[in-house]
């Protein structure tokens, strides 16, 4: 009970150091908990959303196909369930825009791809429309509203019967436009008013349960022969699932490397500084063994602190993800994704890790602090440790600069050199602070240079995505266009030994100046005809260097999974959606022909581009549409999704570097009551001791900084290696400007910690410091 009681008497004389300590471990705890049940719940989420609604293993699309048709496919070997609808493109105009409509008829026993009813009903009148929630929404829609939708010149008027959202629009575009996209759904006896006729052009199917998909998707193409047969694709494929499946990763990896960094510093503060504690009390350890306390209870005793520091600091770490982190993910994810009534909720059992982690530095540093002192007698351990004798300086040598050298100065000079190890392990806690700070600023500046990438590679006016079966070589241009590019995307799989990658393989003329190419020092590179750009994604994961062969396999159908050997021309820096890129003639090659599918446009003037994109826009033909304005929204949409994580990285990384900056600057000052009370006897004023120890320090953390530079490189490689897959590159280089300013923020906390602590000092009792124990 009584060592209970010194316990509590220790926290409340260093009560600024304990919650520092506290600080520490919450940090760690409040990132864990967040991005675990970030990753956690949006894997399970999406796993039973997908089962649930049953999404469709494979799309197979034609340019009609009749009910009999259908039947006949449907007693293809490896189909659990297939289903036909028919899909189409309609517009809305609004007062100063237009908005699209990717309108699918439903089956009228829909088991493939089923919505999800907010709202109202599943429509089973020719006039009736399921609307896209989210698209209602933004218009203030609501069910038995009237919604007039155009197609191929024509009107309809359709009756909303019901709002919902589906598996397969669970990312409708990369920004996540709500306004200006949106998806319907419409019974199938509709089809005949707006067609003319009654036909399907796609068909979705449930594979059998571990039948193997590539293998169903070659029997479908054989007896799609004499079929309008145009393409497949298969779930992993497709945009929404791939950009959900990507973003898992991608937080399953950050829940593991971000939380690991700061749990590895925290562990290294708490080493140090309780290390240090223990030694600093070998007078009261000393007195606890004279009054008959066994070793056991005294190890006991101090393992106590780092346990009440790791459950109290876990705890609160944990509270405040529950009240901060986990609402913002919440709305984060709301932005980025529609998965209706997805929540995320802190697991009781997330303060565990931390607890334990953190107890378990704690208990080691004790341990090994504490077992040589126990081993000394009594007596021993109540006499203070002997003066260290003090060798001559080398600046000493030279007496012309030391005498010129102020006397508070030499004082400075020989108190860090007195005590080498005691300063380099207050060294050692502010490098790694500077390292974190340098770390976490590195990541936001890695951010900011992934969205501006986007700009910088993309320099057309319009990107038109021409419709499935379209040839867009054959179709006429409008007169403003300056320059024009066809380019066509490739589904294949990166092959390495026995490992397989899906990728894109992106085909374009090399003349393509509408899209740049950097190495990994931001000079331009080209596209020839003899070889192929590798993005430094793959490079970087698979070690892959110019001049090196790699395998990629073509995996539609059509192409009969031919895999071909490419040689690598050169390696691309690209931050966002890596895709490989080759010409026309370097395809051909390989007795590939390229069928373009998009189109690059650069206008002739401004003026020329409303024409221009006016006309693309009653092309029955075309898809999609993209301009500046579409990528500076991209841009500003990953800053947006991403760029909270990294500022409560950086918040963090600040808290961490400020606890260990205090609380080894306080058992300083602590370890040196005896030495300051000294000077206090001798006349020194309050001010002239606290600029002691704040040049004191400074030097130390200017020492500090300079070990943490060259350190910090490497770091922060290996931060963004933990974050970077094959699909996400991060830019690993530092810039000055970021280390500058992480530098100066170390100083600041520095100068803040001893701003904090002069109170230590003028509390300093100078009759019970200079008493000696005889």
């Amino acid at each position: 009970m009584k060592l209970l009681l010194k316990l509590v008497r220790d926290i409340k004389q260093s009560i600024g150091q304990f919650i520092a300590f506290v600080l520490v471990i919450a940090v760690g705890a409040f990132f864990y908990a967040g991005l675990v049940t970030l990753s956690d719940n949006l894997s399970a989420y999406t796993n039973a959303y997908f089962q649930e609604h049953n999404v469709s293993d494979l799309h197979v699309y034609y340019s009609h196909l009749s009910k009999n048709d259908l039947a006949g496919l449907s007693e293809i070997e490896g189909i659990h369930k297939i289903e036909g609808r028919y899909t189409f493109d309609a517009t809305q105009a609004f007062e100063d825009y237009k908005a699209s409509l990717k309108i699918h008829s439903i089956p009228e026993k829909n088991e493939i791809n089923t919505p999800t009813l907010i709202e109202g009903s599943i429509p089973s009148k020719k006039n009736e429309i399921l609307l896209d929630s989210h698209y209602a929404n933004e218009h203030q829609y609501h069910v038995g509203d009237q919604i007039s939708i155009s197609t191929n010149e024509k009107s309809f008027a359709f009756t909303i019967s019901g709002l919902g959202e589906n598996v397969e629009y669970v990312k409708k575009n990369e920004i996540q436009d709500h306004k200006t996209n949106g998806f319907a759904y419409i019974a199938e006896e509709a089809l005949p008013d707006i067609l003319g006729g009654f036909t399907y052009n796609e068909i979705m199917i449930d594979a059998k349960e571990g039948y193997d998909v590539d293998e169903l998707g070659k029997s479908i193409e054989a007896q799609s022969k004499q079929l309008t047969y145009v393409d497949q694709v298969r779930k992993e494929r497709t945009f929404s699932y791939s950009k959900i499946d990507q973003t898992i990763h991608n937080n399953k990896m950050m829940s593991r490397v971000i939380p690991f960094v700061f749990f590895l510093i925290e562990a290294l503060i708490l080493f140090l500084t309780m290390s240090r504690m223990i030694d600093s009390q070998r007078n009261q350890v000393g007195i606890m063994k004279a009054l008959g306390v066994k070793n056991r209870n005294i190890m006991l005793h101090y393992m106590g602190y780092p346990v009440l520091v790791g459950i109290i600091g876990s705890i609160i770490g944990c509270v405040i993800a529950a009240i901060v982190f986990i609402p913002l993910i919440t709305a984060s994810n709301a932005r980025a994704y529609s998965l209706p009534d997805i929540t995320f909720s802190l697991s009781v059992y997330s303060v565990i890790p931390p607890i334990i982690v953190s107890s378990a530095f704690g208990l080691l540093a004790c341990y090994l602090s504490g077992r040589a002192i126990l081993k000394e007698r009594a007596a021993q351990a109540m006499r203070p440790k002997p003066p260290k004798k003090m060798k001559q300086l080398l600046i000493e040598r030279f007496p012309s600069i030391w005498s010129r050298i102020s006397y508070s100065n030499k004082l400075i000079l020989r108190n860090i050199f007195l005590h080498k190890q005691k300063a380099l392990a207050s060294s050692i806690g502010v490098v790694v602070s500077t390292i974190l700070l340098i770390t976490a600023f590195g990541t936001q500046t890695a951010l900011l240079k992934v969205a501006n990438q986007i700009e910088d590679v993309n320099r057309y006016d319009l990107r038109v995505d021409y419709a499935r079966g379209t040839s867009p070589g054959t179709l006429p241009l409008p007169a403003g266009i300056k320059n024009h590019y066809y380019l066509s995307t490739f589904l294949v799989e990166f092959i390495q030994d026995d490992k397989k990658e899906n990728a894109t393989l992106v085909v374009t003329e090399k003349e393509n100046n509408l899209i740049h190419f950097f190495d990994e020092n931001g000079n331009r590179i080209s596209l020839e005809d003899d070889g192929v750009l590798v993005p430094k994604s793959y490079a970087d994961k698979y070690q892959i260097g110019e001049g090196n062969i790699i395998k990629i396999n073509f995996v539609a159908p059509e192409l009969t999974n031919k895999t071909v050997d490419m040689k690598v021309l050169k390696i691309s820096t690209q931050y966002s959606n890596p895709s490989f890129y080759a010409t026309p003639a370097y395809l051909k090659s390989f007795g590939i022909d390229y069928s373009p599918a998009s189109l690059f446009v650069e206008a002739s003037s401004s003026t020329d581009l409303v024409s221009v994109r006016n006309f693309f826009e009653q092309d029955q033909h075309v898809d999609t549409i993209a301009d500046k304005s579409d990528l500076k929204k991209s841009a500003q949409y990953i800053l947006k999704q991403n760029s909270f994580i990294f500022i409560m990285f950086i918040i963090c990384a600040v808290i961490l570097a400020f606890g260990a900056i205090y609380t080894i600057s306080s058992i300083n000052i602590y370890e040196r009551n005896r030495e300051l009370a000294t000077l206090k006897v001798l006349g020194y004023q309050k001010n002239k001791i606290n600029r002691l120890i704040f040049f004191e320090n400074i030097i130390l953390t200017t020492f500090a900084v300079i070990v943490a530079l060259p350190i910090s490189g490497y770091v922060y490689s290996i931060v963004v290696k933990g974050l970077s897959s094959s699909h996400q590159q991060i830019p690993d280089q530092l810039n000055i400007f970021t280390m500058f300013v992480s530098v100066m923020l170390a100083y600041l906390l520095t100068i803040l910690a001893n701003l904090l602590l002069r109170r230590r000092v003028t509390r300093i009792n100078m009759i019970e410091s200079l008493k000696g124990v005889e």
